[in-house]
């Protein structure tokens, strides 16, 4: 008789941010080793989570996709030139590109915010892969349909990682997210306050 259903295991994170980045990568490469996906999408915006990723898949054959935050997106510390460099030489790709949930003012309306939302319910990390698959279909570097892992994080670092079929932003209905490995159990970042694990408590 088939089986109806498939057991896997989640890994939820206490708390969210950089400290998981370690475990965070390992399960990706982990995840990645079984089922044969040869591209991994890392979220990086300084370079650090972006060398950890590296050091991290040295030797597998897997290649990186790193993207980095768009030109203009926010002030401080961007992703290092020279790391572009080393990371292409290594084989891997750094990918600048307009990142689709941050383009309501551009657009005048609030649909793209809304999306973004209705993802961070999941966790911060969450709309962050879903944008990344989407800006790397968008420039041909993973195919429509292709089974890829996301890694994102919360503020820095990685905590989130996920199994997805990639597609474009023309095509959105078409990308799934079909496994989640990794995520925090809260997320730090709430686009309307504070989140409700920060309110105090009433009783």
């Amino acid at each position: 008789m088939e089986n109806k259903f498939v057991e896997k295991k989640i890994v939820y994170f206490n708390k969210a941010g950089r400290t998981n980045t370690r475990e965070t990568l390992r399960l990706a490469a982990e995840e990645a080793a079984a089922r044969g996906i040869s591209k991994v999408l890392v979220a990086s915006t300084t370079g650090e989570t972006a060398r950890r990723a590296a050091e991290q898949f040295a030797g597998t054959g897997i290649k990186l996709i790193i993207v980095p935050h768009q030109f203009g997106f926010k002030a401080g510390k961007r992703f290092p030139p020279e790391l572009v460099a080393e990371l292409e030489q290594q084989g891997h790709k750094v990918h600048f590109a307009t990142m689709p949930f941050h383009t309501d003012d551009f657009h005048g309306c609030k649909a793209v915010e809304a999306m973004a939302i209705a993802l961070r319910t999941i966790c911060q990390g969450m709309k962050v892969c879903v944008e990344i698959v989407l800006m790397a279909a968008d420039a041909g570097l993973v195919a429509q349909g292709e089974e890829v892992i996301a890694v994102s994080g919360t503020r820095a670092g990685a905590d989130t990682a996920v199994v997805a079929l990639a597609s474009t932003t023309s095509r959105f209905n078409e990308l799934h997210i079909t496994e989640i490995l990794c995520k925090p159990l809260k997320t730090r970042i709430w686009p309307l306050g504070p989140t409700p694990y920060d309110r105090p408590r009433q009783d």
